[in-house]
């Protein structure tokens, strides 16, 4: 396949193209789901092709190809270098390219046990055993267990001399349940909502959950929400739990630091960023103790791998430090316009679509607090856990999230339950309330499979470590 390339490359080469690459990616997913007792899907599915980028005179083209032929990947990068050609008429400036140092390298994400490896009827074997545990009230209306796996090989070539190829395995898996009294409706998740948790690990990731040990938790939690009170309308503390923090990174402050949606460039699907580039270096994003890295290198993060869909190896990268936005996540392409090099993040969910600017794996910083003294620490507030809904504006500055349940903290004890919990806010007021975070003993890194972007939309896979953390003075109320 590496000749394959190669020899497209030099094709273009004789084109006298500015630069060009070319990806072959191969991907096998499978998805197991279980509901009330039922396997309603059990799917494996392999896709395979050829993506080429090709810059010419200033502009780009980009044509894919569900063929690992000789001849079709030369007709691959035979139209992306007329679909370059034709871009030239809508060009408005010259595209350049940071200088990168070129790698020639192969990446094995580590696991212990192949998730393709685990016998079929052992994996439905255990979402079946979830189910049968979860329905055993009548008040359990719903019980949904799942299993994703993902098994990448990639292999990047360019004109500049890069001959890199990766192996990558990802595991995942969840279960939640949904409660009816005949008049409520509420859910509750392990381990997270929206299909569990996700890490760049095999299946000792899934059987390290311990799932079975959390079936009775989750379903009687979900079965006292049904009485528990509404979530009062009022401003107070509150602690978010570590799950439901990943999220409120990912939105507020993953998102707003993509520089393709800064400069404007990749702004349909969800809008830009507040975080404008005069703001770089001063804007007081958080408090002090707010510290957020972009981490591609951390063993078995979601967000983690060798190197970019351009070649660029992975990295560690500061985007708030001390409280003060320092960076962005960039591109080869965006990173001169603010006099850097590419951090590189740019990525393609496959092999038919073009790289762009995604997040990796988008860290809180762990601070210094146990959470049973955060939680003593706080004379009234309330504990959120597990998001149920979002809702940001197309600046992500202005925000809304519901999660499933809470709780009522009250001379430094958690009391009772509340229902259908949200609270609202403006990210740097928020984030600026921020006045303790828990430990690394509470520090987890969460995946996330479906970070949506671009047109035609793009799921990436990205991750956010993050732990409980306490916000001051913040708007709460009751979601209808």
């Amino acid at each position: 396949m590496k000749s394959k390339l190669g020899d497209a490359l030099n094709w273009l080469k004789g084109k006298s193209v500015d630069y060009a690459d070319c990806r072959y990616v191969r991907r096998e997913v499978e998805s197991l789901r279980v509901t009330d007792g039922v396997v309603d899907t059990m799917s494996r599915d392999v896709d395979v092709g050829v993506g080429i980028r090709v810059l010419h005179k200033g502009a780009w083209g980009f044509a894919g190809i569900a063929s690992t032929k000789s001849g079709d990947i030369r007709k691959a990068a035979n139209r992306a270098l007329q679909i370059a050609r034709a871009s030239l008429s809508a060009k408005k400036t010259d595209v350049r390219l940071a200088d990168q140092e070129v790698f020639r390298d192969h990446y094995r994400s580590g696991f212990v046990k192949d998730p393709f490896g685990i016998p079929l009827n052992e994996k439905v074997g255990l979402l079946l055993e979830l189910s049968d545990h979860l329905k055993t009230d009548q008040r359990i209306k719903t019980a949904e267990s799942s299993m994703d796996f993902f098994k990448t090989n990639k292999i990047f070539c360019s004109t500049e001399g890069a001959e890199i190829e990766q192996d990558i395995v990802e595991s995942g898996a969840g279960f939640s349940v949904i409660a009816y009294d005949g008049n409520e409706v509420q859910k509750r998740s392990y381990p997270n909502s929206h299909r569990g948790d996700f890490a760049a690990r095999g299946y000792e990731f899934v059987e390290e959950m311990s799932m079975l040990d959390h079936v009775e938790r989750v379903r009687e939690e979900a079965i006292a929400l049904l009485s528990a009170d509404a979530c009062p309308d009022t401003e107070t503390d509150i602690i978010i739990c570590g799950s439901q923090m990943a999220l409120q990174v990912h939105e507020s402050c993953g998102h707003p630091t993509e520089l393709d949606r800064v400069l404007g460039t990749e702004i349909s699907l969800a809008g830009g960023s507040f975080m404008e580039l005069d703001g770089l270096g001063k804007l007081k994003y958080g408090a002090d103790i707010v510290n957020i890295y972009a981490d591609a290198t951390i063993a078995g993060g979601l967000g983690s791998f060798g190197y970019d869909d351009e070649g660029v190896r992975a990295q560690r990268s500061p985007i708030v430090e001390n409280g003060i936005h320092v960076g962005y996540l960039s591109s080869r392409e965006t990173a001169p316009v603010i006099g850097r090099q590419s951090n590189g993040t740019m990525r393609a969910d496959g092999w038919n679509r073009i790289p762009l600017i995604r997040m990796t794996n988008i860290n809180l910083e762990p601070g210094e607090w146990e959470l049973d003294d955060l939680i003593a620490d706080t004379e009234s507030g309330i504990f959120f856990d597990a998001n149920k809904s979002w809702s940001i504006d197309d600046k992500r500055l202005n925000f809304q999230f519901g999660v499933e349940c809470a709780w009522e903290i009250k001379d430094g004890k958690r009391g009772r339950m509340f229902k259908n919990p949200l609270y609202t806010g403006m990210t740097p007021k928020f984030w600026n309330s921020c006045d303790a975070i828990c430990n690394r003993n509470h520090w987890h890194v969460w995946g996330v499979p479906n970070c949506g972007k671009g047109e035609p939309m793009q799921t990436a896979h990205v991750a956010h470590g993050t732990a409980p953390a306490r916000f001051r003075n913040v708007k709460v109320g009751v979601s209808k």
